[in-house]
């Protein structure tokens, strides 16, 4: 059997998120540098967060649709801060079936440029927006350095795409999409984000206003988890998306765009995870619970995987995630330690003597040793197990925002600024002006994460320069 124990987090973070993601057979590096291969055990926790976040798009109106994976790469040069942006970026294709293109071929980095120019076709009057699109795909950003989940070369997500007739519309749209990742992130994946604006150095190439949730890992960097951009009409004046409006003027389109990538397997893997393993929120995890059959004889063997199995039934009867773990060859503290590695919520351990109780002891992920443990009836097992996974999924978050806020310091001058984004994150006053962001960025090395939404109110200093500040920013060394 494979070696189970991990680096601890506290004296290699980096080298423990590594070896987890293998060990928790999650993903592998592919043959291409900066390429994963997502493990079957991983995709099925993609899965899980794809229909969290299918449903709600769904409910708020929009459609999945598939745009290709080759774009012209004449389409990005219109876009000049995308062009910008993307550039040092781009995977170009310039032979296709042995011979040279006449032109080059992007490998899709986003598409809002080939949606652009299909909305130009498609859109012609008020009476066909507002448009609400969402694609499900892979994109292609060569990226320098890369490290699994969190950032490789093609990497899964979702992209939606969005054109309004007002300016009103579709900034409401980029809010309320950002609510509708918040309530993912707290209720799906027990994360507590913090929302709010990006800079106008750190914003979407092409980008009015750029808005994230900004969420803090377990060795206290920050990781941005998703995004939602307003893009005003730069890409609809580039593309000429118009419409005409009801007094027969024609009117270019106002356009959001908005994403949320496998790195968020990262950010759950990083928030929750300890020295044992993954710890998975219990809405998102593969399997909810597994029960791990003990045995000694034949005899044994053969009650206790009878009553197994109809225990198995049982659950997936209550719509419980549930696998029964059948590996012959493995100690049952072997089979412990590995499902512990890989973060089920709940281990229902069963023996002889359980049956012949008729009961069986649950162990709580999150909760390691006794602590977490306790015994429950057969009979009363799926409501059980119903409600210990509504606890272990509120009280990853709390723990998770507890550790936030632990880590959070508002510093009074520069030098507890520098002090505090070494060890977590700062929120300060800030004047606003890029000069004091990039001395900041110089200096510490930490970057501006956002602008919460959510302000203290009044006037104060920027933490760099001194100069009358009006709001409060979110700083902090990231991923």
């Amino acid at each position: 059997m494979s070696e189970l124990k991990l680096p601890a987090r506290s004296e290699d973070f980096s080298e423990w998120y590594n070896q987890l993601v293998l060990r928790a057979e999650l993903a592998d590096y592919a043959p291409v540098r900066g390429c994963m291969i997502v493990r079957p055990y991983g995709w099925a926790l993609w899965e899980n967060i794809q229909q969290a976040l299918d449903r709600r798009f769904k409910a708020t109106g929009h459609q999945n649709v598939a745009f290709p994976l080759l774009i012209p790469r004449s389409f990005i040069d219109k876009e000049k801060h995308h062009v910008e942006g993307f550039s040092p970026e781009l995977a170009v294709v310039t032979i296709g079936g042995g011979e040279e293109l006449a032109e080059p071929l992007v490998i899709r980095p986003t598409s809002e440029t080939i949606i652009g120019h299909m909305w130009s076709k498609w859109i012609q009057s008020y009476r066909d927006l507002p448009v609400l699109m969402n694609q499900w795909n892979s994109v292609v950003r060569w990226e320098l350095r890369t490290r699994l989940f969190l950032r490789t070369l093609e990497f899964y997500w979702q992209e939606g795409h969005t054109a309004h007739a007002t300016r009103e519309e579709a900034e409401a749209e980029t809010r309320q999409m950002l609510d509708i990742y918040t309530d993912f992130a707290v209720n799906d994946a027990a994360i507590p984000v913090i929302p709010g604006k990006k800079s106008d150095s750190e914003k979407f190439a092409g980008a009015d206003t750029t808005f994230s949730l900004e969420a803090m890992m377990g060795d206290c960097k920050a990781l941005q988890f998703c995004t939602s951009h307003f893009l005003g009409q730069n890409f609809s004046k580039a593309f000429e998306v118009r419409y005409l409006d009801k007094e027969g003027q024609l009117q270019h389109c106002w356009t959001t765009s908005w994403g949320l990538s496998t790195r968020v397997i990262g950010a759950i893997i990083m928030v929750h995870g300890d020295d044992q393993g993954l710890v998975l929120p219990p809405k998102l995890a593969p399997y909810q619970a597994v029960i791990v059959p003990i045995f000694k004889t034949d005899e044994e063997k053969t009650i206790v995987f009878e009553t197994a199995r109809k225990l198995k039934a049982d659950l997936v009867k209550a719509n419980i995630r549930v696998t029964l773990d059948e590996r012959e060859g493995s100690s049952p503290g072997w089979k412990f330690n590995d499902w512990e590695m890989r973060g089920v919520p709940v281990r229902v351990e069963l023996g002889p003597k359980d049956v012949a109780k008729q009961s069986a002891v649950l162990a709580r992920r999150d909760r390691p040793g006794k602590e977490g443990k306790i015994s429950a009836s057969l009979a009363d097992l799926p409501a059980t197990i119903e409600r210990l996974l509504v606890e272990i999924q509120q009280s990853l978050h709390h723990k998770a925002l507890a550790f936030r806020e632990a880590n959070t310091r508002d510093p009074k001058d520069y030098a507890e600024f520098k002090a505090a984004v070494e060890t977590g994150f700062a929120f300060s006053f800030w004047c606003g002006r890029a000069k004091c962001e990039e001395q900041i960025k110089e200096e510490t090395k930490a970057t501006m994460r956002c602008i919460p939404l959510d302000q203290p109110g009044g006037e104060g200093r920027c933490i760099c320069c001194g100069q009358p500040a009006k709001e409060k920013a979110i700083f902090g060394r990231a991923y």
